[in-house]
């Protein structure tokens, strides 16, 4: 079992910056690939970025990447999503997630955290 938590979600205005964190306890975070997902009201969750296990390669979707950057840090069990240049079209709950490779489907991940509300004023 890997538990997963996240934080840093907020309210910020159009133009903004937020760094979402994910801490994760119980297996080795290290063995895991990584994601974060999003779902805004009324909307399936979508992918956001992943990143592998070792952090040498990152996957984006074309809505944030330039904008986004996914990261991790091993030796302190923890997943980051830096969140740059925020439009009101960001705001959603974000989760993070756990998995086996790092894949743009939610239904290969593993583990979720319980999602940090992000919310991007104009």
């Amino acid at each position: 079992q890997v538990q997963l938590v996240e934080s840093g979600g907020g309210l910020v205005q159009a133009g903004g910056s937020l760094r979402l964190s994910c801490a994760a306890s119980g297996r080795t975070f290290s063995a895991y690939a990584m994601g974060w997902f999003r779902q805004a009201p009324g909307k399936e969750r979508e992918f956001v970025a992943a990143i592998n296990w070792s952090g040498g390669s990152t996957y984006y979707a074309d809505s944030v990447k330039g904008r986004f950057t996914i990261s991790r840090d091993n030796a302190k069990n923890t997943l980051y999503l830096q969140m740059n240049s925020l439009n009101p079209e960001d705001t959603a709950v974000y989760y993070c997630a756990a998995g086996r490779v790092a894949t743009t489907r939610p239904n290969q991940y593993d583990y979720w955290g319980q999602g940090t509300q992000v919310t991007v004023s104009s």
